[in-house]
């Protein structure tokens, strides 16, 4: 099953995606995290892994998949695509993938420099892979997204099966979960809800200000989250929202099958 994760910025998505891909593993599952944040350099660190090059690179760089969108965009080419069929985690090389046990991390890529461009080409080049992306049974691929809803817009989704938005207590939150609903249903892909950060008072609010149908998960803040975030320790350790959202998400695959 691939599963995407967005949310607004700070709401938690990448504590979420890597609490959920260790707890996974730990079940005998193999995690394929995706990477998909340009502005985000911490994701590897919460799961205890190195960072790996750029996904990108393997294509020749942001410049090169930027002119092969281009050309795509203005009808010179095919449709924009960097894979001749499908792929699978043991496909890529050893450079663009860390490993750690049955948890594998792939960076699409990272805004560096000065003045160097959107990341048109990084969201383009993730929904091509998530597309041609194989699953074998008993894997799970987590999407880690950029803040906000621009990778709606550039199709990223498309190749997901399921979609995690985190919410957490913040009128901000509250009013992206409708847009995102409403984007999600124009997709054709389910979408449920974990409400992050919360206490007995902002957990009750949520419930009262979203589809409580969609919600899967809460999880209380929590301030190993904090402290391990704050000095760069991975979050190799037991939430009770993370464990009651894998069984959601073993279930549904179960179910699926």
């Amino acid at each position: 099953m691939k599963i995407l994760t967005c949310g607004k910025g700070g709401c938690g998505k990448s504590s979420v995606t890597a609490l959920l891909a260790i707890e996974l593993e730990k079940r005998g599952y193999k995690v394929i995290v995706v990477d998909n944040d340009e502005s985000n350099f911490g994701l590897h660190i919460q799961l205890g892994m190195e960072l790996p090059k750029d996904f990108a690179l393997h294509f020749g760089g942001k410049r090169m998949v930027a002119e092969k969108l281009l050309k795509s965009m203005k009808g010179e080419g095919e449709r924009f695509s960097v894979f001749n069929d499908g792929i699978r985690a043991s496909d890529i090389p050893e450079d663009y993938m860390s490993k750690k046990g049955g948890l594998n991390l792939i960076a699409i890529g990272k805004i560096r420099d000065f003045g160097e461009g959107c990341a048109c080409p990084f969201n383009a080049l993730s929904a091509d892979f998530l597309r041609m992306l194989e699953l074998s049974k008993g894997e799970f691929a987590l999407v880690d997204t950029d803040a906000g809803v621009e990778h709606f817009g550039r199709g990223v989704e498309a190749g997901c099966d399921l979609i995690l938005m985190v919410i957490d207590p913040s009128q901000e939150s509250i009013r992206l979960a409708e847009k995102v609903n409403k984007i999600s249903e124009g997709a054709g892909k389910p979408l449920y809800y974990v409400l992050n950060k919360t206490d007995d008072e902002t957990a009750r609010f949520l419930l009262d200000s979203v589809d409580q149908s969609k919600v899967v998960s809460v999880i209380p803040e929590d301030k190993r989250v904090f402290r391990n975030c704050l000095v760069g320790e991975a979050l190799d350790f037991e939430l009770k929202g993370i464990m009651e959202l894998a069984d959601f998400l073993e279930t549904k695959t179960n179910r699926e099958r």
